[in-house]
């Protein structure tokens, strides 16, 4: 059962925080003057960000208490990060 409830936390974990923060850097384009903005590139960024905050913090506090949560290694994380930077950047050159 803690699996199931994991998964869907997980679910809402994504829709909700993912939205959010697409609206937040979409409203902050639209402010900074960039009529458009590439929503692929953006949402991969968002999404990347939230993967790495998920499994290295939010895993720990959740239902689910298997012997396989590990956080992420530090190089991981990092290029992680970093590929998310550049695509924020990207999003509204290419767009």
């Amino acid at each position: 059962m803690g699996v199931l409830l994991e998964l869907l936390r997980i679910v809402l974990l994504l829709m909700l925080m993912g939205a959010g923060m697409a609206a937040l850097l979409h409203q902050l384009y639209a402010a900074l003057g960039f009529d458009s903005v590439n929503g692929w590139l953006l949402g991969i960024a968002v999404y990347l960000w939230l993967f790495v905050l998920y499994r290295n913090k939010w895993q720990f506090s959740g239902w689910y208490k298997g012997k396989s949560r590990q956080k992420l290694p530090r190089n991981l994380t990092v290029g992680l990060m970093i590929c998310s930077i550049i695509l924020v950047v990207l999003a509204p050159i290419a767009g």
